[in-house]
């Protein structure tokens, strides 16, 4: 279901923010093997946050516009450990406004080139051939979105990193104006490589865009 439909659900009390991530963690669990879309998942983390966005919800009082939807970082904007002390621009706007994020998401290492794979992480594959690529430099968040691994995946695009595997693999990429997404650490490439996202559907790009639009200091 796209991003407006869970959230209508949610609203209804017809469906929780814990199954929906328990779904995706399920679809993980089925299909990453093959593809190689996540080089880490915060099954724990995932699902606390989940559990406190269905009290939100059942209180009526959601946090934000995506309160309970999953959400994928590349894996060159979120670490889950030492030595980040404090996420990208983008990240901290979703997760203020309530999404879930599952884990991160495999990249080339350097997110230089047009495939996915790298020695620290492996090969990413195709979702609809895993002979194939799905592109790169953001293939994993690709692979993942199409295979229902959570709704949104922030990407980073300098020379095509989102436009490639969204064309790839069959989903909506977004490669937003220069400045339009606060980014930092900027990338050697600053002036080219843009935070964006990897979506099912053009409406969810636009709502994550609307988020991760806001200013940054």
């Amino acid at each position: 279901m796209p991003a407006a439909e869970l959230l209508a659900r949610y609203r209804r009390k017809e469906l929780s923010p814990v199954e929906v991530v328990r779904a995706v963690l399920d679809r993980i669990d089925r299909h990453d093997g093959a593809v190689n879309a996540f080089c880490w998942v915060d099954r724990d983390g995932a699902l606390a946050s989940a559990s406190a966005s269905e009290a939100r919800w059942r209180a009526g009082a959601p946090r934000g516009l995506i309160d309970g939807v999953p959400v994928g970082i590349k894996d060159n904007l979120l670490a889950p450990a030492a030595p980040a002390t404090h996420d990208a621009p983008a990240v901290t706007r979703l997760r203020e406004q309530g999404a879930i994020v599952i884990g991160k998401t495999t990249m080339p290492e350097f997110g230089w080139k047009a495939v996915t794979d790298s020695p620290l992480t492996g090969v990413t594959r195709n979702p609809w051939d895993t002979r194939k690529t799905p592109g790169g430099s953001s293939g994993g968040a690709a692979a993942a979105v199409v295979l229902g691994m959570g709704n949104i995946h922030l990407g980073t695009d300098g020379g095509g990193s989102i436009r490639i595997p969204a064309a790839f693999s069959g989903c909506y990429g977004l490669k937003p104006t220069r400045a339009r997404v606060p980014a930092w650490p900027t990338s050697p490439l600053g002036t080219l490589a843009h935070v964006g996202t990897l979506t099912r559907s053009v409406a969810d790009a636009a709502l994550a865009l609307t988020i991760m639009a806001a200013p940054d200091a």
